[in-house]
């Protein structure tokens, strides 16, 4: 019980920086793009995300360069989330990385949770809505189409769409 402890209090702590990002208007870029790189473990160069940006903890999320995150992203980072270079993100996307137990009733109870990292690799577009669940990896030029839900790893080039997500081609380019 310990680390839940430490784990909420140093959440309520990140809290403030993670709603001063989400504050700022979607013309304030300069302003918001100094409360991310106090935030995010890392802020690749050219890379930005619009508001409302919602995270646990922030220093577990590695931003890649040239990146967007479009309106509304959720990124639970209770395990580290990296996104790759040149990743385009729509507005609503959520990269969830905690687990709940589904067995151990007792322990859902008591709000048990492990988390697994999530990986976004290099060139990836993830649609609208889509959901990428705790432990997955996105491989390098893949897309996700929109309000897709992502419960397993996707190799690169490819397309992948659904729910769950199925890849549905390969990319060639």
């Amino acid at each position: 019980m310990a680390s839940a402890k430490l784990a909420c209090t140093t959440r309520a702590a990140r809290r403030p920086r993670c709603c001063s990002c989400s504050a700022t208007a979607a013309d304030q870029h300069e302003e918001r793009q100094r409360v991310l790189r106090e935030l995010l473990g890392e802020v690749g160069e050219g890379s930005w995300i619009m508001p409302r940006f919602q995270c646990d903890y922030g220093y577990l999320i590695r931003l890649g360069s040239n990146s967007f995150l479009n309106y509304d992203a959720i990124l639970l980072d209770c395990a580290s989330i990296t996104i790759g270079d040149d990743v385009s993100i729509g507005p609503r996307v959520q990269l969830l990385t905690a687990l709940h137990p589904v067995d151990e009733h007792g322990m859902r109870r008591q709000r048990w949770e492990r988390a697994e990292p999530i990986v976004i690799g290099n060139n990836v577009w993830l649609g609208g809505g889509v959901i990428v669940c705790a432990g997955v990896t996105v491989g390098d030029n893949a897309v996700v189409g929109a309000g897709s839900v992502v419960t397993r790893d996707l190799p690169a080039r490819v397309l992948a769409v659904g729910n769950p997500a199925r890849v549905i081609r390969k990319l060639d380019r």
